[in-house]
């Protein structure tokens, strides 16, 4: 043990499976140590497992041995087998007992069996057929497996393998050729005998290769029990050999080949090698087939194959796509097939193309249809990332979708469909618009009485709703929802997610000059600030507070509370430059209204632009060694100068152009503000015009600033909500 932490030394043993030995009169227990290096505060510092096998001799062992008393005495003396095993002790204890006299005489004979097919399997393929059969039947059971291993027989079949699938090449060419020479001389029926008698004798010779394949490969996916078994086969290139079997069209043999896939796809070199063999491509034409054992292993190939995203890609690419969706129909294989579409939709690239076959109305049939109070996981999870492409929500929205998907996620109070009905909700056009019947139901649900997950989601989806003709500020009073933002935001109040969604409501209702007003009163401002201290290292809740304030600016009450009452100015100042790109957009736009207002924040937000600018400018001089031969370093393109403060009104193009607006980051001019003013001095069009408002540095329209991207909850990139086996 090393280093003056560790402490002492954790062993935990755990008992595994119990087997014959393969020629000796004795048990093999196998078990598995894990010692684990403990820190002075018990916490784990370093581990290793190891496994292990223990022998147990029975030289007593004989046909007037009392198997039951022996084996509650091995049971009783070796602490790795527990009681409960004892029932199994007794049965391979009778097994050793009546195979003492035949076993030598097997051994020598599987001996001779392996001596025979190791010199003569060139020379008849039945005889290696028969042979191979033989040591197959004894790899069915794992206490062989070392026999088996004694002779070889798992390398040899793999040569044997390899050998085939090179002679079946040469008989595909020499059939192309002569099938060539036809079609070349269509009336030479010399020709056309030729090939018809090599046809005929290429398909005998595939159908005797093709038995001799099968069971050498049953007994290499037996052998294959044992990983360090099965990482020998990959060196010796098994999964090449299984790829170039897929061309194959003998249905046993295509279940077999898939399946010993299948088992190898769940290691990532595996997969790489059958990514270099193109595998997508040879399966796609197993999906769909008449072979329904075939095809659902397939399927279970591809869900383990599409965890991986160039896999994914290719599958789309040769039309699987269209092929699984069809098979949400079939109560077979809808289930695995949903899960490998589940994998296909986490790529933005693809959600669209569900738009172009009949997933998305099926999907809604099943959801409709689901009699539970939860909706299976795979189908919601696959529905939550359709409903985050725009043209999918139009498909999931018509007719009635939309008023059945709220009307069943308010009565069962389901999160994750509330969750797939969030991600509808933040796509622009008539579909946002449709929201507006369930403003009052969604309000209602945002109570400290509801399940935490369902509030997130329902307050996800109302921060959503920006339509300009919703009376935000009687939602907020009919439902009382001012107190509970407030109260949410109090330090420990409530666990971050929900924090964060309450800022995102805040910053969406603030639009509404008469809510921001409202929310002012309330104190949510400081209350806003000690939040924005406290989650200063979380670049998201920096965002969507500065937000926030971004919205306040816009209307005279709030904007006063903020500029002459609070240090929030000071806050956007310190993070004007920010090394978030999002925090330091929304900040420019913010100081820039302040400063139209304010000349005495104006002067501070001038000066911190001089000093960022002149700091930049001396870090770069003394980063570079000048010298005569870096002199054109100074011609139109350099960095300007040190610049004085009291130099600011002669140099105006730091701040504005021509145009009226701050050239980096697209920021907006207060000049522009001034044609927009209201009586009450408030600022109208950000909301009504996205996107033609202003111009850039660069000539280009900019908009007004929208609400900063959220990542919240669920995410396309992430596994299902529960672990399944691959294998």
């Amino acid at each position: 043990m090393q280093g003056e932490d560790a402490r002492y030394l954790k062993r935990k043993v755990k008992g595994g499976n119990i087997d014959v030995h393969p020629s000796e009169k004795a048990l093999i227990v196998h078990y598995e140590v894990e010692a684990t290096i403990l820190g002075e505060m018990g916490d784990p510092m370093l581990g290793e497992r190891k496994e292990c096998q223990k022998i147990i001799r029975l030289k007593s062992l004989n046909a007037n041995t009392d198997i039951t008393s022996l084996a509650r005495k091995v049971v009783e003396e070796c602490k790795l087998i527990h009681p409960s095993k004892l029932n199994e002790v007794e049965q391979l204890l009778y097994y050793l007992q009546n195979r003492r006299d035949s076993l030598p005489g097997k051994e020598t004979a599987l001996g001779a069996l392996a001596r025979v097919l190791r010199e003569d399997w060139k020379q008849s393929v039945e005889l290696a057929t028969n042979i191979i059969y033989i040591f197959f039947c004894f790899s069915s059971f794992s206490q062989f497996h070392g026999l088996i291993t004694h002779y070889k027989i798992g390398a040899l079949c793999m040569n044997i393998i390899d050998h085939e699938l090179k002679r079946h090449e040469l008989w595909q060419e020499e059939l192309s050729k002569k099938k060539k020479a036809v079609d070349e001389d269509p009336e030479n029926q010399i020709l056309r005998k030729d090939y018809e008698k090599t046809f005929k004798k290429y398909q005998g010779l595939v159908v005797k290769q093709e038995q001799l394949l099968r069971v050498a490969l049953y007994l290499l996916l037996n052998l294959a029990e044992d990983t360090r078994t099965e990482l020998k086969m990959r060196n010796k290139n098994i999964v090449h050999m299984l790829v170039k079997a897929l061309d194959r069209d003998n249905f046993e043999l295509l279940i077999l080949v898939v399946s010993f896939l299948k088992k190898l796809s769940i290691f990532m070199e595996n997969k790489n090698d059958m990514v270099e063999m193109d595998i997508v491509e040879k399966l796609v034409k197993m999906i769909p087939c008449e072979h329904e054992d075939l095809l659902n292993i397939t399927l279970r190939l591809l869900l383990n194959l599409s965890f991986d995203t160039g896999l994914r890609n290719k599958m789309v690419q040769v039309g699987l796509l269209p092929k699984l969706t069809a098979l949400l129909g079939n109560e077979n294989y809808k289930q695995i097939a949903m899960c490998v579409l589940y994998h296909i939709s986490m790529d933005d690239r693809f959600k669209s193309m569900f738009a172009y076959t009949d997933c998305i109305p099926q999907l809604m049939k099943m959801l409709f249809e689901c009699s539970d109070e939860r909706i299976d996981l795979e189908l919601i999870s696959f529905c939550i990332n359709l409903a985050a492409n725009k043209r999918n929500v139009q498909l999931i929205c018509e007719g009635n979708g939309l008023k059945m998907l709220m009307k069943r996620a308010l009565k069962f109070k389901d999160p994750l469909l509330m969750k797939m009905i969030r991600n509808i909700s933040q796509h622009d056009g008539p579909t946002k618009n449709l929201f507006i019947d369930y403003v009052g139901d969604l309000a209602a649900q945002i109570s400290n009485d509801e399940e935490e997950e369902f509030v997130i989601e329902c307050l996800g989806t109302l921060a959503n709703l920006t339509i300009p003709d919703l009376d935000w500020e009687l939602v907020l009073k009919e439902y009382k929802l001012v107190p509970y933002l407030k109260d949410k935001l109090k330090p420990g109040a409530a666990e971050d997610d929900l924090v964060l969604e309450v800022v995102i409501m805040i910053g969406t209702v603030s639009m509404d000059d008469s809510c921001a007003a409202l929310l002012a009163k309330s104190g949510i401002i400081p209350a806003l600030i000690e939040l924005l201290n406290a989650q200063q290292e979380d670049d998201e809740f920096v965002c969507q507070i500065i937000y926030v304030f971004y919205q306040m600016v816009f209307h005279q009450a709030t904007r006063d509370v903020i500029i002459k009452e609070t240090q929030a100015p000071a806050y956007l100042i310190d993070l004007m430059h920010d090394k978030n790109n999002e925090i330091r957009k929304v900040c420019d736009n913010t100081l820039d209204i302040i400063a139209e207002y304010d000349e005495e924040w104006a002067k501070k937000i001038q000066s911190e632009k001089f000093r960022w600018h002149n700091s930049q400018w001396l870090e770069m001089v003394e980063s570079r060694q000048m010298d005569e031969s870096e002199q054109y370093l100074y011609g139109d393109d350099r960095i300007e100068p040190y610049i004085h403060e009291g130099d600011i009104l002669e140099r105006p193009d730091l701040f504005y152009s021509s145009d009226g607006l701050v050239a980096s980051e697209g920021a907006i001019s207060p000049d522009f503000f001034n044609d927009y003013h209201l009586q009450n001095g408030d600022v109208v069009g950000q909301h009504s015009f996205p996107g033609s408002l202003g111009i850039d540095g660069f000539g280009q329209s900019v908009g007004i600033l929208g609400r900063p991207a959220t990542a919240y909850g669920f995410r396309p990139d992430e596994p299902y909500y529960y672990g399944y086996g691959s294998r």
